[in-house]
């Protein structure tokens, strides 16, 4: 049960109670509306009725008319009494839909909990608005306050789940992009033009930048430095399960899309102190290599290139891959991500990571390893799709109308976001907490292993006597297996009499027998 501390409301929002609210017993409902100013009547009529939280959210007009008039509830009780539970439902339309009681674009499925309870046609009933969420107004009166607690009217999701399935599809369809990445690199390797007969094409900062060295390391380690804060990100964030969803469905598509523009046209080698050949990959036709072993040379290829990340500080030296820039992706992808998921307030952090940005961008072209077009069209395409992305994911609500289409041209983002109704709120998890977390998945792992081990351990000692008493049975001869099943036979009669006779009151006449039993035995 939630302490009087968690529960109570801060500057008009609701905390805990929407969090799990379809799990409240009906004490903790009771707590809940006793902070809300509820009155004794209504509370005493919550216990007697038994509303627990699941109740309490699909209260419609006509439950609010019989609790008033079985408990004769006065007109300011009613009133405050609605408005907690027109608040709720607001909050809670994603519970609503799990429910079946609204649809994806919050209109009535189940129309028994519309009807009203006079069947007086002129009667109208003033709690209308519940199950209603079109008809009421709370949301204009009251918007919802941001992460940094500010009133900006911005619609928080609710019923927020990790939904751990989806995250391993994503991370899977990403995994499946870097394999297809790292292959077509080997392939775009094997067909770039070479460097004397097509020279670099014409730059304007290429032209007027000279080369350095270095730039391309220093580029690599400002990706790494946000791909560490990103990291710090996840562990604290309260919802690290859904960031890491959004994350492998954007990296996955913005990287697939690099594959196909890397494959269609080749561009020539942007900088003379790059030795790129196509002759240290493509395989000539005099080799007396077959199909199969020339997929496996190249597959061999692809791996080097995909266990190093394709960065050069790992040892990783590719050509070809220029539209568009993979390094431009990842770095800005991760300034995104960052910066969406802090709290708004953190104006150092937010300025460092755009910078990390731009230098990383500037260091790629001062390293003379990219032309200006594929740095500019991958920083477009990687924010364009991020800033898509989170539009469609935090106003399902506003473009209901919308969803056929965006199953058609999105099929994933439907898939992924299909039970998220807003803004993911930033919220963090203190170290105690995370250390919480991670003892629970400890102790989850210990138990399953303990389970599992004592599941073989238990199997191994029957199957042996199994295979024991199979190979003793086809060892012997037809007569000897007779004569043993005869005396199993005569020993079973003998051993059921026995039991028999020791469920009787004469017990002594059983004793005979049992000695008997054992002297053959």
């Amino acid at each position: 049960m939630f302490s009087v501390d968690d529960i109570l409301m801060n500057n008009g929002r609701f905390s805990k109670m929407n969090s799990s609210i379809l799990n409240h017993s009906v004490d903790e409902v009771y707590l809940f509306l006793k902070n809300q100013k509820v009155s004794e009547t209504i509370l005493n009529a919550i216990r007697s009725e038994k509303i627990d939280g699941k109740s309490l959210l699909i209260l419609n007009e006509r439950d609010i008319y019989r609790l008033e008039h079985k408990y004769h509830l006065l007109m300011g009780d009613m009133k405050r009494f609605t408005l907690v539970v027109n608040k709720i439902q607001q909050q809670n339309r994603q519970c609503l839909i799990y429910l079946g009681i609204l649809d994806n674009q919050n209109n009535l499925i189940t129309n028994l909990l519309s009807h009203n309870v006079s069947t007086n046609a002129n009667y109208s009933h003033p709690h209308a608005s519940l199950f209603n969420p079109a008809e009421s107004q709370i949301d204009r009166i009251s918007p919802a306050n941001s992460v940094d607690g500010s009133s900006s009217g911005r619609q928080y999701a609710t019923c927020i789940q990790p939904e751990f399935f989806k995250t391993t599809i994503s991370l899977g369809y990403a995994f499946l992009v870097t394999w297809i990445t790292a292959f077509v690199m080997v392939v775009v390797h094997e067909r770039v033009p070479d460097s004397k007969r097509y020279p670099p094409l014409p730059d304007i900062f290429l032209d007027n930048v000279p080369h350095i060295g270095w730039a391309f390391w220093a580029c690599e380690v400002t990706g790494a430095v946000l791909f560490a804060i990103w990291v710090c990100v996840l562990v604290f964030h309260k919802y690290r399960i859904i960031l890491l969803r959004r994350f492998f469905a954007l990296g996955g598509t913005v990287f697939l899309l690099r594959c196909f523009t890397m494959l269609i046209t080749s561009l020539s080698v942007p900088g003379t102190h790059l030795e790129c050949r196509a002759s240290d990959f493509k395989f000539d036709d005099g080799d007396s290599l077959g199909l199969f072993e020339m997929l496996e040379k190249r597959v061999s290829r692809a791996y080097t290139i995909w266990s190093g990340l394709g960065m050069s500080i790992k040892g990783v030296r590719t050509c070809g891959d220029y539209m568009f820039s993979g390094h431009t992706v990842a770095l800005t992808l991760l300034n995104f991500f960052i910066t969406e998921y802090t709290p708004r307030n953190l104006y150092f952090l937010h300025t460092t990571t755009w910078l990390l940005n731009m230098f990383g961008i500037f260091f790629i072209l001062a390293a003379h390893e990219h032309y200006s077009i594929d740095v500019f069209i991958a920083f477009y395409i990687a924010s364009r799709l991020f800033l898509y992305y989170h539009t469609l994911a935090n106003n399902q609500a506003l473009m209901s109308h919308d969803s056929n289409r965006t199953r058609i041209w999105f099929p994933l983002f439907s898939y992924f976001e299909s039970s998220v109704d807003g803004i993911i709120p930033n919220d963090y998890n203190s170290l105690s907490e995370i250390f919480r977390i991670i003892g629970g998945w400890l102790l989850n792992l210990k138990d399953l292993s303990m389970l599992t081990a004592r599941r073989i351990w238990i199997e191994r000692p029957n199957n042996n006597g199994q295979n024991k008493r199979q190979r003793r049975s086809q060892s012997q001869t037809p007569s000897k297996r007779n004569k043993l099943s005869a005396n199993e036979n005569s020993v079973g009669d003998k051993l059921r009499r026995s039991m028999g006779n020791l469920s009787s009151k004469n017990d002594k006449e059983s004793v005979p027998i049992l000695s008997e039993l054992k002297k053959e035995n």
